[in-house]
């Protein structure tokens, strides 16, 4: 599958962040209010196209789940982009709703596909344990757990977890999708105001991967699981009837990651492979 733009059309990359709290997810629904749909009617109307955008982005987020960091691409014509780029952004300000901002719009370099072309995506998943409950003003982004959390316990399960697996034990299943991935990085910290966050980066993410992760080792962090044991349910490559996937709202796509320009299309295409772990 080829990456090249239609003549006559330009790539242009999409830097934006919403709240998830309204929202159905990313994906367009027919039904339903989802960041895609708001975006691509945005686009649509303030540009005065005919015909209705499509949107292609790096991670298509769950419904209740926010993004600080999520990139996106649009094919555009090339006479509306030289014609109307330069005021799109302040133009999108004024058109989409309060819950969803694009701070940066630009055309792509060659190659660029958002969703192919990234070689990471780092995520945060904001816990409380605060006996007295989470600030107010934090709940919607905050999940709060009613029993103290070790974070030095958490990262010693977490490091039992790290580099190319099979997560299948911590993802929902798709038809015909793998769930082999690469996580490059876990780690949980204390914040200033007393928070226990934990960054996940990865080549990709499978569904439920980054919830069903904090879900178990939540488990060793308060108690009720010895350390080894997320490491024992990544093993055991089906899911486990204690891990529960957290709530979607404690968690933020911070940040994608991409290679330099000149190696994008080679990154869109090693994406499109199907993987296999080494020996099977």
């Amino acid at each position: 599958m080829s990456d090249d733009v239609t003549p006559g059309f330009v790539r242009v990359r999409l830097d934006l962040a919403y709240d998830g709290a309204e929202f159905s997810g990313w994906a367009r629904q027919r039904s339903r209010r989802t960041v895609q749909g708001e975006l691509e009617s945005a686009i649509t109307t303030v540009l005065r196209l005919p015909e209705p955008v499509e949107l292609t982005v790096a991670g298509r987020t769950d419904a209740g789940v926010h993004a600080r960091g999520q990139v996106a691409h649009v094919d555009l014509p090339r006479e509306v982009w030289d014609a109307e780029g330069g005021k799109l952004l302040r133009r999108l300000a004024g058109r989409l709703p309060w819950d969803v901002r694009v701070w940066r719009v630009s055309e792509a370099p060659a190659g660029f596909n958002a969703r192919f072309s990234a070689i990471w995506r780092r995520y945060a998943y904001r816990v409380g344990d605060h006996p007295g409950g989470v600030d107010p003003l934090l709940r919607g982004h905050v999940l709060w757990h009613d029993r103290p959390l070790d974070v030095n316990l958490m990262n010693e399960a977490a490091t039992l977890l790290l580099g190319e697996h099979d997560f299948a034990a911590y993802c929902k299943k798709r038809e015909g999708a793998t769930t082999i991935r690469r996580l490059l990085e876990l780690h949980w910290e204390r914040t200033a105001d007393g928070l226990a966050v934990a960054t996940v980066r990865a080549d990709a993410f499978c569904h439920n991967m980054v919830r069903a992760l904090v879900g178990a080792m939540i488990l060793v962090g308060d108690g009720h699981r010895a350390v080894g044991f997320p490491g024992e349910v990544l093993a055991g490559k089906v899911r486990h009837s204690a891990v529960n996937v957290v709530r979607p709202h404690g968690l933020t796509l911070e940040e994608v990651g991409y290679p330099a320009d000149e190696l994008l299309a080679e990154r869109a295409v090693e994406a499109r492979n199907k993987r296999t772990l080494p020996g099977c």
